[in-house]
């Protein structure tokens, strides 16, 4: 969630003063319209929230709602730019960022087709030269594999890992390409061991958590990705680039995350992975453009 506050942060020219929030219970447990005495719930791990106020205030995140109110009601000259759906009125914001499977509608409303990013054209090219040695002798095309894991609504069980790797082979024996696989933490040692032991014999780089990590790198440096879907933050990241996205779905889901990659595909930006590397253009809006330009209006009628 960091990313994206930061991610828009940079794309307005800006350098955040980041504050991290961590409310004691019972107010982590309960939703924002609850919270009586916003600045009161924050626990020891926080970082303190005090005047001076800034000018705009980027948030995401349920537990950032009511203590972004709280500084608004404080000092109503702040901008207040909320990411994500908040749960209570959108109007009481000055700008509300959420992708469009979450269905806001609203004058402060803007509909991005994924969750916001720090992936820039700069980053990109900074990245491609630095990993370009790890990925130099790996045969072409590079295919990079961007593995999530079991959150709260879905499950990477031992079955999908096997099944993945299995397409995976597939993908590679029919480009005759290579992989550039990153596992998170979400993963699991036991999802990670199945997958890296199936494609034992296969051309590929599998980061081991060791040194940098090369996500970044990928993302330059791929010809087209293969994403598990338990994550709208790896998948808006890969369609950033404007490559070709395979989308791998793990057991379980939800209807919010079956609008967002239905979405997509309709869109022409993503398509199910079966274990075929296709090369293919999409066209669209760039979410961080559109994201930093409705910023950047409402700061301007905001200080007139």
């Amino acid at each position: 969630m960091e990313s994206q506050c930061v991610g828009l942060a940079d794309r307005l020219g800006l350098k955040p003063d980041i504050k991290r929030v961590s409310p004691r219970f019972p107010w982590s447990a309960l939703p924002p319209q609850l919270w009586a005495v916003s600045f009161a719930a924050l626990g020891s791990a926080s970082s303190e929230l005090a005047s001076p106020w800034p000018d705009i205030l980027i948030a995401t995140g349920r537990q950032t709602v009511a203590l972004t109110l709280a500084i608004k009601k404080a000092n109503p000259s702040t901008l207040t730019v909320q990411l994500q759906n908040p749960t209570v009125s959108p109007n009481r914001f000055d700008v509300v960022i959420a992708p469009a499977h979450d269905r806001l509608t609203g004058d402060n409303i803007v509909s991005t087709a994924g969750a916001l990013h720090s992936v820039s054209s700069q980053k990109l090219e900074q990245a491609g030269i630095e990993f370009a040695p790890r990925y130099a002798d790996l045969q072409k095309p590079l295919i990079g594999v961007l593995i999530g894991g079991t959150n709260k609504k879905f499950r990477f069980t031992s079955a999908n890992a096997t099944q993945f790797a299995e397409l995976l082979k597939l993908a590679t024996k029919d480009n005759g390409g290579s992989l550039a696989i990153t596992p998170s933490r979400r993963t699991g040692d036991k999802n990670t061991r199945i997958i890296r032991k199936a494609l034992a014999n296969e051309s590929m780089d599998f980061w081991d958590g060791s040194g940098d990590n090369p996500y970044f790198g990928i993302l330059a440096l791929a010809d087209a990705f293969v994403v598990t879907g338990d994550s709208v933050n790896m998948v808006s990241e890969a369609i950033a680039t404007g490559k070709p996205v395979y989308v791998f779905q793990l057991s379980g889901g939800s209807a919010k995350f079956s609008r967002f990659h239905q979405g997509l595909e309709q869109q022409g930006r993503t398509r199910a992975f079966s274990g075929k590397i296709e090369q293919w253009a999409y066209p669209g809006t760039d979410d961080m453009t559109l994201a930093a330009e409705a910023v950047e209006k409402a700061w301007n009628m905001h200080k007139n």
